[in-house]
């Protein structure tokens, strides 16, 4: 087989010329598909157990919000104390269920928001369950930004949203 080469657009241009190999029949035909595996049984997943509504849930005096910085979900200490203070409350009030709502400012995307809001709840429920909260006690939920406490477009108004907020329910 022969290629040949050649640059109509210029003037005086030379043509290549290009011996290939003759093709084998090994080339044209393609091996068969090898037989498809049995597929592997799947066990069913484990139950999950089913949140419960927000709806369900009330604030309460008794446990405080706390607050994080600029794209953070770090437990500051001041907001340590307060967690403290709550898994206090909480041990005594042991027929109490708690929903933590994760909360962001407005800045990020949406998406970014709620993920961010998400692990802010998780480390307040990771440092009340250290403190000796049952977690099967513990709920989660985000909201990223869609929820704000205070709609200025400030870093003062924006602190008062990026929080962590707890309700309480009888269990």
């Amino acid at each position: 087989m022969r290629l040949r080469l050649a640059r109509e657009s210029c003037p005086g241009a030379t043509t290549a010329q290009i011996e290939l190999p003759p093709r084998t029949a090994a080339l044209e035909t393609a091996p068969a598909p090898a037989p498809a595996a049995a597929p592997t049984p799947v066990a069913p997943p484990a139950p999950v157990r089913a949140a419960p509504a927000p709806s369900t849930f009330t604030a309460s005096a008794a446990v405080k919000p706390i607050y994080f910085d600029f794209d953070r979900d770090v437990i500051r200490p001041a907001d340590a104390r307060t967690l403290d203070a709550n898994a206090q409350w909480l041990k005594a009030n042991p027929a109490t269920l708690l929903l933590v709502e994760g909360h962001c400012d407005e800045r990020g995307t949406n998406e970014y928001n709620i993920a961010l809001g998400e692990r802010r709840a998780r480390a307040a429920m990771k440092y009340l369950v250290e403190a000796g909260v049952a977690a099967d006690r513990i709920s989660l939920i985000s909201y990223g930004e869609e929820r704000p406490v205070c709609a200025e477009h400030t870093e003062a108004c924006w602190a008062l949203n990026r929080r962590a907020v707890f309700l309480v329910k009888p269990r």
